[in-house]
């Protein structure tokens, strides 16, 4: 099987340095116009310079979004735009309206083009019609199943390469095209600026009853009738993978650093594990258990294995699980005094069980023990925000290790 690709997203350059240190084969990120996650830091074109000169060097790719669907008068600029982005070595764009299509093709004629999922491709036909047109790949939307996936596959062979997402949130609108927070907030969910009303609690009023207020299901907190699980597939990889897809995309670009080096790194591992003999894979629970030790909703295959059903909602609230902290990042190592330069991330203190984990294998478990700072004195609690203190490691670590804690 032809190795596949591992995508990962990049909301800042901090954040594309850990995808690509962890694991990631290639990176999408956003510029300041054009794509859909205003929330998320996004890079100007010296930024952008900077990130494509940095996948370079790692031999990695990186695409950047133009996926809004635009009205008329943000049409202007695009193709200036895109030939920017051509010119600094930017590997793809990722667009989803004809008339962006239209616009990138009149100024910038050779860089690669993928069709975003917001473009809500679920058939060959399709597909083919933007294969003729140009574009190299396309992302498939949400809601094929792994069956209708290996049907396109098999109908197109490798003339179009297939993206699907395979972990991170998922939305309760077909493919992202929600008119919901437009409507309830002013804030245009396809422009960039989703509020995430289906994360709402909701209760329902009678019309000549207003101001009563009834719970949809008997819950003292009331229902989050939208509110979907987050999907992962990380031990389902290998169907993903026989079903024809060539890159996997990992969802998130305003989540954290430590988010992705978990995310990135476990994918990054069973993707390998499969690899290396696809015929005899067998996944290890371990990394299933690894995606969980960052903040996240319940866990969904989505619609991978046909309709997705009830117990893909969570009907009795919206909050995240959080069941370990981020307390620290390695910033150098002494190999001779097995001691580690650490920036806090969170209060920490010498009796304290830590996880440590790199790029590659597992994590390992130590008490944090004595920690010295800057200057050298010993400190009973790290509790200022990044402050930089010493302490030994029972293994060999690099700089860009994390340190983890169950939480509290």
């Amino acid at each position: 099987m032809d190795k596949p690709e591992l995508l990962a997203p990049a909301g800042d350059l901090e954040k594309l340095k850990t995808a690509i240190q962890y694991g990631a084969d290639a990176v999408y990120l956003g510029g300041e116009a054009f794509g859909l996650r205003k929330a998320s830091k996004n890079f100007s074109l010296d930024q952008m310079e900077k990130a494509v000169n940095f996948a370079k060097d790692f031999n990695r790719r990186l695409y950047v979004t133009m996926n809004i669907i635009p009205h008329e008068g943000d049409m202007i600029g695009v193709g200036d735009y895109a030939k920017e982005l051509e010119s600094i070595g930017v590997d793809a764009l990722i667009v989803s309206d004809p008339g962006m299509f239209m616009a990138i093709r009149e100024k910038a004629k050779d860089i690669e083009i993928h069709m975003s999922t917001q473009a809500s491709i679920t058939n060959s036909q399709a597909i083919k019609f933007w294969r003729d047109l140009g574009v190299t790949r396309v992302v498939l939307a949400r809601e094929l199943s792994l069956e209708e996936i290996q049907e396109i596959h098999t109908s197109l062979g490798d003339s179009i390469e297939l993206e699907a997402f395979v972990h991170g949130a998922m939305c309760m609108s077909y493919s992202g095209r929600c008119l919901l927070s437009n409507y309830m907030t002013g804030r245009d969910a396809n422009m960039g600026d989703c509020a995430q009303p289906c994360r709402y609690k909701y209760h329902l009023v009678e019309e000549t009853r207003p101001g009563e207020y009834f719970p949809i299901e008997e819950h003292p907190e009331g229902s989050f009738i939208m509110n979907s699980k987050d999907l992962c597939m990380i031990n389902h990889l290998d169907d993903v993978l026989k079903a024809g897809v060539k890159s996997l995309k990992i969802e998130g670009r305003v989540k954290s650093s430590y988010y992705l080096a978990t995310i990135v790194r476990a994918y990054r591992n069973v993707i390998d594990s499969f690899l290396k003999d696809p015929d005899h894979f067998d996944f290890d629970p371990y990394w299933l258990e690894e995606v969980k030790k960052v903040s996240h909703r319940d866990f969904t295959t989505g619609f991978y294995y046909k309709e997705a059903k009830k117990d893909a909602q969570v009907y009795t609230d919206n909050s995240y699980i959080r069941g370990y902290d981020f307390v620290g990042l390695v910033l150098d190592y002494d190999p001779v005094k097995k001691v580690a330069k650490v920036e806090q991330r969170n209060r920490l203190f010498p009796e304290d069980t830590v996880e440590i984990f790199g790029p590659q294998g597992h994590d390992f478990q130590q008490i944090v023990g004595q920690m010295v700072d800057e200057d050298g004195k010993e400190i009973e609690v790290a509790n200022r925000a990044q402050m930089i203190f010493y302490m030994k490691v029972s293994q060999p670590v690099q700089k860009g290790y994390y340190i983890r804690r169950r939480g509290k």
